[in-house]
C-alpha cells in the first residue's frame, strides 16, 4: 500500500484519538493497539517517513495515558481501604453500637434459656450437631467438627457461608431494619446457647480458646454487617433532608460498601477455623490470635476511624 493511501485510510482514526482523549482503559487499551498495529506497518514500509515518527509518538501518548490510568485505579483501590471505607465507618458507628448492644443482649437470652431448659440447644443448633458434640466430648474431643473436613473445602465452604450471611445482614435491612435485627438476634441467641452447651459440661474456657480463633472475626463482621443493614433501613425510615428515594440510594452505597469491605474479614476468619483452629495449640498462642484479631477489629473498625476523622476536620 503506498504510504498517501495508508494515511488517508487512517486520518479519521487518528485524529479521532488525538481529539476524543479518553480515561476509559479498556478504550485506551483497545486503542494502544490499534496503534501499535499501525507503528509497525509503518516501520515495516515506511521506515523513515515523517508518518512513522508522528505514530511513535501517538502510540507513546496512548501508553502513558494506560499506565496513568493503572495507577490511578490502584490509587483508588489504597484509597478505599486507607480513607473511604474507615471514614464511612465512623459514619455507621451509632448504628454499630446499636447492633453490638442487639447481639449481646441476644446472647445473654440465648445462654440463660439453654441454662433453664435442656431442650433450647437442640431447638437452636439442631439434634444432629447436638448429638455429634456430645459423642466427641465422650470421645474426649468435643470440638473434633472442626478436624473432620478436608481442610481445603472447608475453607471455601465456610468462607461462602459467611460471606453469605453477612449479605443477607445487610440485604434484609430492607425490611426497614427489622430482617437485620432479626438476623442479629437470631446469631446472637445460637451463639449464647452454643456457649452454655459447652459451659454446662465444664468446657467453657476449651470452647473459647478453640471457637474464637476464627469467632473473633467471624461474629465481629457479622456484627459490622449487621450495622451495614441498619444503614440501608434507617435511610428508608428516617431519609432527614432528603426525599425517601435520594435518601435510600445512599443508605444502600454506603450499607454495600461496609459489606464488600468485610470479604477479606470473612476470608481471612475461614481460613483459621479450616486451618488453625483444628490444631491442638497452647493456650497461649490461642489466647494471642484472639487478642490480635480483636486489636485488629478495634483499631481499624472505632479507633482508626475516629482518629482519620479529627485529623481531616478542619
Amino acid at each position: 500500500m503506498r504510504e498517501a493511501r495508508f494515511i488517508k485510510q487512517n486520518t479519521e482514526k487518528w485524529q479521532a484519538i488525538e481529539q476524543e482523549p479518553t480515561t476509559d482503559p479498556d478504550r485506551l487499551t483497545e486503542r494502544f493497539i490499534e496503534l501499535t498495529d499501525d507503528l509497525a506497518y509503518a516501520r515495516t514500509f515506511y521506515p523513515n517517513a515523517r508518518i512513522t515518527q508522528y505514530l511513535n509518538e501517538l502510540a507513546g501518548r496512548q501508553h502513558r495515558g494506560l499506565m496513568q490510568t493503572k495507577r490511578s485505579d490502584l490509587n483508588r483501590f489504597v484509597q478505599f481501604w486507607q480513607y473511604e471505607l474507615p471514614l464511612l465507618f465512623r459514619q455507621t458507628h451509632p448504628l454499630l453500637a446499636v447492633a453490638t448492644a442487639i447481639f449481646l443482649l441476644a446472647g445473654v437470652l440465648g445462654w440463660v434459656s439453654a441454662a433453664h431448659d435442656d431442650t433450647f440447644v437442640r431447638l437452636i443448633l439442631g439434634d444432629g450437631y447436638v448429638n455429634m458434640t456430645l459423642e466427641n466430648i465422650k470421645k474426649g474431643n468435643p470440638l473434633g467438627v472442626y478436624g473432620e473436613s478436608d481442610q481445603g473445602t472447608m475453607f471455601f465452604q465456610i468462607t461462602l457461608n459467611n460471606i453469605m450471611v453477612a449479605f443477607r445482614t445487610f440485604i434484609f435491612g430492607l425490611l426497614a431494619s427489622f430482617g437485620t435485627v432479626a438476623m442479629l438476634f437470631y446469631n446472637g441467641v445460637m451463639l449464647g446457647a452454643f456457649q452454655e452447651f459447652f459451659h454446662e459440661r465444664g468446657l467453657l474456657i476449651d470452647s473459647i480458646l478453640k471457637i474464637w480463633i476464627h469467632g473473633t472475626l467471624e461474629i465481629s463482621a457479622i456484627i459490622i454487617a449487621g450495622s451495614a443493614g441498619l444503614t440501608v433501613g434507617n435511610s428508608l425510615l428516617f431519609p432527614g433532608t432528603y426525599d425517601r428515594l435520594t435518601s435510600f440510594r445512599r443508605g444502600m452505597k454506603q450499607g454495600l460498601k461496609i459489606a464488600v469491605g468485610l470479604v477479606p474479614i470473612f476470608i481471612m476468619a475461614g481460613f483459621l477455623e479450616s486451618f488453625v483452629t483444628r490444631l491442638t495449640l497452647p493456650p497461649v498462642v490461642s489466647i494471642g490470635i484472639i487478642g490480635l484479631s480483636a486489636a485488629f477489629i478495634g483499631w481499624y473498625f472505632v479507633l482508626y476511624p475516629i482518629i482519620l476523622n479529627r485529623r481531616l476536620q478542619p
